[in-house]
């Protein structure tokens, strides 16, 4: 196989065969979890193969609840591709002092990032291990969409998403385009 050639061909061969165990435990919820310090540190081989680096950027919003936007970005020295998620601080959460609240919200919101840079299915992560009930796949809209058009723009394979998504015959038809 070829090395990518550029940073988007880096980020979806990334993508395409990134792998982050779940290695935390909820013992509340009773499911295994994976945290942004898993995803970083799966990432790390990657990071060195394609001599590019990730970090991730965080803004305080105040308002009437209050919001930390993390944003996930990779970098070849000369291009950045970037991802974020916008997380609401819970100050009523009990148990926890405000460090721990923001300090919270902080690790999700880095996670969540992360997880929309590199593709990672929610359905696979720790929030959805507890399906509620629910066994259906999420269906294939908006930034996802877009990502997923990009993915197979670089010659992913629309059977990899197809796996992680439920995709309507029109999205489909949107992919192959």
């Amino acid at each position: 196989m070829s090395k990518p050639v550029n940073l988007t061909s880096v980020l979806n061969h990334m993508q395409s065969r990134f792998k982050s165990k779940k290695s935390r435990y909820n013992s509340f919820g009773k499911y295994y979890f994976r945290s942004a310090e898993d995803i970083l540190e799966a990432i790390k081989p990657f990071l060195d193969e394609h001599n590019v680096t990730v970090r991730i950027e965080e803004e305080f919003i105040d308002g009437t609840v209050p919001v930390i936007k993390s944003k996930a970005i990779i970098s070849d020295g000369t291009d950045e591709i970037s991802s974020q998620a916008i997380v609401g601080v819970d100050l009523n959460q009990k148990g926890m002092q405000v460090p721990q609240q923001f300090g919270s919200a902080s690790s999700y919101g880095k996670k969540y990032a992360l997880g929309n840079l590199l593709l990672i299915d929610d359905t696979q992560d720790s929030d959805a291990t507890n399906t509620h009930d629910k066994t259906t796949k999420p269906s294939l809209s908006g930034e996802a969409l877009n990502k997923a058009k990009e993915y197979v723009k670089n010659g992913g394979d629309i059977n990899t998403i197809k796996s992680k998504y439920s995709i309507t015959p029109a999205v489909e038809a949107q992919l192959k385009a």
